[in-house]
């Protein structure tokens, strides 16, 4: 069946279409806010790595939760929470600011946004055929891009005009909106009995036994120590450097976003024809390239175009990645291992936040960025010298 006649999964993808495009308000509005408050890149920085830390402890339970649970039902419940915390943040400002508020809203939504993350993965497979697994994530990334390009554009006139706090009230609208629609997804029913015994060890231990698995997280777990922090550099490098306003922020990352959808859009083909393993090393090649030449683009445009080149090429590797999980991990155990793979890899993403900066505020943006995206390429080059260069990865004989 075309996944277009899908009506179950493609009502899942109109409901996350929109649920990012209010994704997109929270993720331009809470560092502007942070800085308009503090004026400070550490801090924003800070809350970057508390977010991070907090999707870490998450991370640990996730997994857990999406395989004993009711899948649809625990995405709903993660959507409803996170709608009620962030509309907290402008009802607590319209009598005063709270910056210690954030530190607590904002972690906690990280922390559901993990569950909700790890879950999402997990019901794919339950939507569509498993050789449309990659095409499917591929339009879920592509929808999901299209939704960003407006977002961010539409959050940085929101920020400028009336506050960083109205664009987050949007945001847990659009959660609300998410919660709503997924109460009418229907999913297949599990292929196995969900296991009684196991937790977050029994996915690390499939990722180990894994050749490919297992060269990929480790891969991957420096790319983010690398990356966690970039959103927060070019924002800065913008704001402080360059001077601009907080709608040429979201004009920026509007414009990036095109290269997450150029990205969508062709990775099912170039993996059709290349196989996994050269199309996810020139897929993070192509992204490092692109952050590397930051220092080269003084001004907005140029700064959008280098965004998108980096989102264009982290789309086709992080499609790649996710869909050969998908494909090679028994249902049953497909939550923890997701929740394994995403805690482990995301483990240095906080300190990578902090670090980088903490660097930037000292040294500049565009020299970070420039050691960052060589250290990118490093990554993709020692892909090559791995079992990831497979271009057809085979499941472990047993589970």
């Amino acid at each position: 069946m075309s996944l277009w006649r899908n009506k179950n999964y493609s009502l899942f993808l109109v409901i996350q279409a929109m649920s990012v495009a209010g994704d997109s308000f929270s993720m331009i509005a809470i560092p502007l806010l942070v800085l308009r408050e503090t004026g400070s890149i550490v801090q924003m920085g800070l809350m970057t790595g508390l977010s991070g830390v907090a999707s870490l402890v998450a991370g640990a339970f996730a997994g857990l939760a999406a395989d004993r649970l009711d899948r649809r039902r625990l995405l709903i419940a993660c959507d409803i929470a996170r709608a009620a915390l962030y509309a907290l943040v402008p009802l607590v400002w319209i009598f005063a600011p709270q910056i210690w508020l954030l530190y607590v809203i904002v972690p906690l939504g990280a922390a559901l946004g993990m569950v909700f993350q790890v879950t999402y993965v997990t019901v794919v497979p339950r939507l569509v055929d498993k050789d449309q697994i990659t095409q499917a994530n591929g339009r879920l990334y592509a929808v999901y891009a299209a939704a960003s390009v407006g977002g961010p554009a539409l959050a940085g006139l929101a920020s400028q005009r009336f506050g960083p706090t109205v664009a987050l009230g949007i945001d847990a609208a659009s959660f609300a909106i998410s919660a709503l629609g997924l109460c009418l997804v229907r999913l297949r029913p599990a292929e196995a009995p969900v296991a009684e015994r196991g937790g977050f060890l029994d996915g690390a231990r499939f990722l180990w036994r894994h050749p490919v698995l297992r060269s990929l997280t480790i891969l991957l777990t420096f790319f983010i120590f690398l990356t966690a922090g970039l959103d927060d550099i070019v924002i800065y490098y913008l704001k402080h450097d360059l001077g601009q306003n907080d709608d040429a922020v979201g004009v920026v990352l509007a414009c990036a976003a095109v290269g997450s959808l150029a990205g969508a859009a062709v990775v099912a083909r170039v993996r059709g024809r290349l196989g996994f393993g050269p199309t996810w090393i020139a897929g993070v090649a192509v992204s490092g390239t692109a952050v590397a030449c930051t220092g080269l683009a003084p001004e907005v445009p140029g700064i959008a175009a280098i965004m998108a080149g980096f989102l264009f090429g982290s789309a086709i590797g992080g499609i790649c990645s996710q869909s050969l999980r998908q494909e090679i991990t028994p249902d049953h155990l497909l939550g923890r291992v997701t929740s394994a793979f995403w805690t482990i890899h995301f483990a240095l993403g906080p300190i990578g936040a902090a670090l980088l900066t903490l660097g930037a505020s000292r040294y500049g943006a565009p020299e970070i960025a420039l050691a960052v995206g060589v250290a990118i390429v490093a990554i993709a080059l020692a892909g090559a010298l791995t079992p990831v260069r497979q271009s057809h990865p085979q499941p472990v004989t047993s589970t």
